[in-house]
């Protein structure tokens, strides 16, 4: 008698957030909700499915959380967003915009408005919630304090804001004669302070200096000053109700993907290698993956440890993984961005 061998395939927890099947689980008719049973077309029955994805979806976020940043900017106003999670959420993303003046916040996300900018991806999830964190730092500060050659007319902004039609132009002219030097009015402020697409870039090649001297000195080594007792009972008590509550997500993991396996294939859900395994990184070592690896050119420098690649096309709102390359290994930049084209023709000539 012969058996046919089952098959294994590996999903990546980042990737399947936005399935159907993740944000409203399958549920077994007449589960017990609210002290009894429901039908499916009940409202009670509808929301616990829609509570069970969202329960679902943080346990799976759990596996690569602080590993992975993923940005987006609006084609519009270029604003700039910061997300842990491949998908963006609403409210997260929402609370990143600042208020401007009327128009500046939208009411709602919409999807053919944000597109995926690049991606960040560290091998500690501690080092990449500190680079979180002060991304979100800065990119709130530049708002709220900005430097005063940001918000002040220029001969180069008045060329770019100067109309093509000549009547226009010269009233445009007029206007702007010797107000050379002077801040911007309200609404071409609020214009250029949403513009985070170039100092978003170099806020990234910024955070990650500035982290390499943080792990010089010991950062996320795990080791800490003296501690009281009371300290210490409540880090005990914070590190088995961590515990805890990774056993209840990974339990919840393993039966969505027994749900999803059959006879003849087996599903299994785990972190992917350094988002594929085109090139694989050290362990203070950063990847960068770029829509336009052109976009890395709005920083001056980065830092030796970085290393860039290229995203997937995409075709819809959510940012997708890793561009196959052609060979096995091969980089399309590292370093302080010396691109591959450059390396080799530098090497004929």
């Amino acid at each position: 008698m012969s058996t046919s061998k089952r098959l294994t395939k590996v999903l990546d927890p980042t990737k399947i957030g936005t399935w159907r099947l993740v944000r409203r689980p399958p549920i077994e008719n007449h589960t017990v909700i609210q002290g009894k049973p429901r039908e499916q077309n009940s409202n009670a029955f509808k929301q616990h499915q829609v509570q069970e994805g969202v329960r679902l979806r943080k346990a799976l976020n759990s596996l690569t959380h602080g590993k992975n940043i993923f940005v987006y900017h609006n084609i519009r106003t270029n604003q700039v967003v910061y997300s842990l999670t491949r998908y963006l959420e609403k409210d997260n993303a929402l609370k990143q915009l600042v208020f401007h003046g009327k128009k500046t916040v939208p009411a709602t996300l919409r999807k053919d408005m944000w597109v995926p900018y690049y991606s960040v991806h560290f091998q500690d999830k501690q080092i990449g919630l500190r680079a979180y964190h002060l991304l979100r730092e800065f990119a709130l500060q530049r708002q709220l304090s900005p430097p005063r050659e940001m918000i002040t007319i220029t001969d180069s902004w008045l060329s770019q804001r100067r109309p093509r039609d000549p009547v226009q132009a010269k009233e445009f002219d007029d206007k702007y004669a010797t107000k050379r030097g002077w801040l911007m009015e309200k609404k071409d402020r609020a214009r250029a302070l949403m513009d985070q697409k170039a100092t978003s870039v170099a806020d990234v090649a910024a955070v990650l200096a500035i982290q390499e001297e943080e792990i010089a000195n010991g950062f996320a080594d795990g080791k800490r000053g003296y501690l009281t007792r009371r300290a210490r009972q409540r880090r005990r008590e914070a590190r088995a109700k961590e515990e805890e509550k990774t056993a209840e997500r990974a339990e919840r993991i393993a039966r969505f993907a027994t749900l999803l396996s059959d006879p003849g294939l087996e599903v299994k859900i785990e972190e992917q290698a350094a988002e594929g395994d085109a090139f694989l990184l050290a362990e203070n070592d950063v990847k960068i993956l770029w829509m336009d690896l052109q976009d890395a050119r709005f920083a001056e420098t980065w830092p030796t440890r970085v290393q860039h690649g290229e995203l997937d096309q995409s075709y819809d709102h959510v940012i997708s993984g890793q561009k196959a390359l052609e060979g096995a290994g091969e980089l399309l930049a590292q370093g302080v961005f010396q691109e591959k084209n450059m390396t080799e023709n530098t090497k004929s000539a």
